[in-house]
């Protein structure tokens, strides 16, 4: 039997615009919040959905209430947002934001701001060293990485086509036995 815990499916989008189609890809196949994981910087959150700024996209509204202006109904990445702020998973000591099934690698010992921290939380979910070292370098870059635990082998190629579709990168499918 294998563990759904190493089997993230991992892309890496480089703008807003990008992440958005890659989430709308999972809401599409009927995947939701708690289903997808987000990583992205501090910077990147305030950069793409700034608190203080009116949110020119449905996507923006919702990251914006997400970031602290009220409660979120319904999919979007924005919800992953209001998720993260609920919970508070403002990684201690990086400057990274942290949401859903990837999320749990950065609560044990990824704190700290040791060098390679996310690297490290990265590998201890599953995701092979050299990916999550371009993982690492493209949220400090302004990029955002979205994941999700595909429930069978048709979801997997369907993200992966509509995820290279989207200009998602560095997109990363474990390989295990079919789960039919």
């Amino acid at each position: 039997m294998t563990d759904d815990r190493t089997k993230h499916m991992t892309g890496l989008f480089r703008d807003r615009e990008a992440a958005e189609r890659g989430y709308a890809c999972l809401i599409n196949r009927g995947y939701i919040g708690n289903d997808a994981s987000l990583l992205m910087s501090d910077e990147t959150r305030k950069r793409y959905f700034p608190r203080d700024e009116e949110p020119k996209t449905e996507l923006g509204t919702k990251a914006a209430k997400g970031a602290g202006l009220g409660a979120v109904a319904g999919g979007g990445l924005g919800a992953l947002l209001a998720g993260m702020a609920a919970a508070g998973f403002a990684v201690p000591g990086l400057p990274i934001i942290a949401m859903g099934p990837l999320a749990a690698a950065f609560a044990g010992g990824a704190t700290g701001g040791t060098l390679g921290a996310i690297v490290g939380a990265l590998v201890g979910a599953g995701i092979p060293e050299e990916r999550a070292q371009l993982y690492d370098k493209g949220i400090k870059e302004g990029g955002i990485v979205i994941g999700v635990i595909p429930r069978t082998d048709e979801d997997a190629e369907y993200f992966e086509r509509e995820w290279t579709n989207a200009q998602g990168e560095q997109i990363y499918r474990p390989t295990w036995p079919s789960r039919r």
